[in-house]
């Protein structure tokens, strides 16, 4: 058995091969294991637990199968879906997650994040990130009207890419004094994060950050066992045949 981590698959209805990757996942790979994290932006955009597409039913009922046959599931929030709340949660039979987690498994622990607090070098995004997680802008905004939500999430998207193609690379990667001020907080030596959208393994001045990457051609997991972590990837039409790119 295995603990297996996921994030940044950015589910929309435009991008249906990468939906079909997933749900075959979850009947595969992730049906095999004994708990599946998913680190934040697990979709796109998600603008309320209110969502009427068919897309966030899917979702949701697959997720719940998942659960209901003994995977125990754990969600984060991440930037793009931030919004994601109890009603999500409990229809998945998930766990919520803080912003920062120790998971603790066959003599392994790793701390995991979605990633985005440690781009601190991104001072424009921290700012936006600040309110995003304040509970009463996140109140305030749940309670406006569906139509408007999917307004302000398109309008979101746009802005980020415009501001994202003006920005350095470097920015937009997490800060090394951030890295290892939470990796020493939570006294760890493997940290486990998404957001960046650069799979690889790091080491840093404590152990080891290992990155997932974002489901586009390829989808990728970590996944934690007794002898320890192994990078993984598979390409997003072939689900079923997942690639070890680094045993760590």
């Amino acid at each position: 058995m295995s603990v297996l981590f996921i994030s940044d698959l950015h589910l929309a209805p435009e991008r249906p091969a990468v939906t079909r990757a997933f749900l075959s996942f979850l009947r595969g790979h992730a049906a095999q294991a004994e708990a599946l994290y998913i680190l934040g932006d697990l979709f796109e955009a998600w603008v309320g637990d209110d969502d009427p597409t068919e897309l966030a039913a899917q979702v949701q009922t697959s997720l719940g199968e998942l659960s209901q046959s003994g995977v125990k599931l754990y969600i984060q929030h991440g930037n793009r879906d931030f919004l994601i709340g109890r009603r999500f949660i409990q229809r998945c039979g998930a766990e919520l997650l803080d912003d920062e987690h120790l998971v603790h498994y066959q003599g392994q622990t790793a701390l995991v994040m979605h990633g985005d607090s440690l781009c601190t070098d991104d001072v424009d995004y921290q700012r936006f990130r600040r309110k995003a997680r304040n509970p009463i802008y996140k109140w305030c905004l749940a309670h406006l009207p569906l139509k408007r939500r999917q307004k302000l999430a398109s309008d979101w998207r746009a802005k980020s890419m415009s501001a994202n193609s003006n920005k350095a690379t470097a920015i937009m990667d997490v800060n090394s004094t951030a890295v290892d001020t939470a990796m020493a907080k939570h006294q760890v030596e493997v940290l486990i994060h998404g957001h960046t959208h650069r799979p690889d393994q790091h080491q840093v001045s404590s152990g080891q950050r290992i990155v997932l990457g974002d489901w586009h051609d390829l989808g990728w997991v970590i996944t934690m066992s007794k002898g320890g972590f192994a990078l993984q990837s598979f390409a997003i039409d072939d689900p079923d045949q997942i690639l070890t790119r680094k045993q760590i």
